[in-house]
């Protein structure tokens, strides 16, 4: 994953459209297999049929650039996406014109589920960095579950931890304290990185401190502010995008035992 640029992405790159890239069903195949991310996009212990009839989902990829929108919305629903390389938020608007974050997805995520219930997208999916994506048509994922089962499973535990997720969410803005909030986020991050192979204790915050206080449910100033008091207690080391965490152990111990509303994926 490559590191992202401390500026802003412009206008131009807002509205830019996505590349698409046809495969062929050979290239899909080989791409699947080789994936570092298999495990994680796709259910285990299938058999070699199986896993032929569920890589044939992947009908091709996406390339989007930085600042680019994956889908918006009001989209119509056609497709899930499996991102293979890259990080994106997804945010709603709010009736004040106000983007409120709702999620920030990485490699070996699933994107578009917003979509399933009303058969339109309910939120935008915007890179914030260069990113591919594997495309799954809806529909064909659809039959195919009805034939493995084992991939109708592994759809319900994608479903059912957006569910989690969601409720932790709500756990957390509404009875975390501003510390315990960045703390159990950073937590998060560095360990659903650590599972895809990044290192346990250093990592590079793809969002601004903008956008991590609208998840959070944060103004920007108390971002700030936290990280900084982080840093002056040696909790952490910060510099530009670049976090180090150098006391694990003191971050969880300022996320409230049991209530840790960010659980690793």
């Amino acid at each position: 994953m490559e590191h992202p640029k401390e500026s802003h992405p412009g206008a131009d790159a807002l509205a830019s459209i996505p590349v698409r890239v046809d495969m062929s069903k050979q290239a899909i195949k080989v791409a699947c297999a080789d994936c570092s991310l298999h495990d994680l996009c796709l259910p285990i212990g299938l058999s070699t049929a199986e896993m032929d009839r569920v890589e044939s989902l992947v009908s091709n990829r996406r390339r989007v650039k930085r600042g680019g929108t994956l889908f918006r919305s009001g989209e119509k629903f056609t497709n899930l996406y499996a991102i293979r390389t890259g990080f994106f938020k997804t945010c709603v608007t709010s009736e004040d014109g106000r983007d409120q974050v709702t999620g920030f997805q990485m490699a070996g995520e699933m994107l578009g589920l917003d979509g399933i219930v009303h058969d339109h997208h309910t939120c935008d999916a915007i890179a914030l960095e260069d990113a591919d994506v594997c495309i799954m048509p809806f529909d064909h994922l659809e039959e195919i579950s009805r034939e493995v089962k084992g991939l109708q499973h592994h759809v319900h535990k994608i479903m059912s931890r957006e569910i989690v997720r969601e409720n932790g969410v709500m756990l957390m803005l509404g009875s975390m304290r501003a510390e315990e909030r960045l703390a159990a986020f950073l937590l998060n991050l560095v360990q659903r990185l650590h599972a895809r192979g990044f290192s346990s204790t250093e990592l590079v915050l793809r969002m601004t401190r903008e956008e991590i206080g609208s998840y959070l449910g944060m103004k920007l100033e108390t971002v700030s502010r936290t990280f900084s008091k982080f840093v002056e207690d040696g909790i952490v080391a910060v510099k530009q995008r670049h976090v180090q965490i150098l006391d694990a152990q003191a971050l969880k111990e300022i996320v409230n035992p049991g209530s840790c509303a960010l659980q690793a994926k």
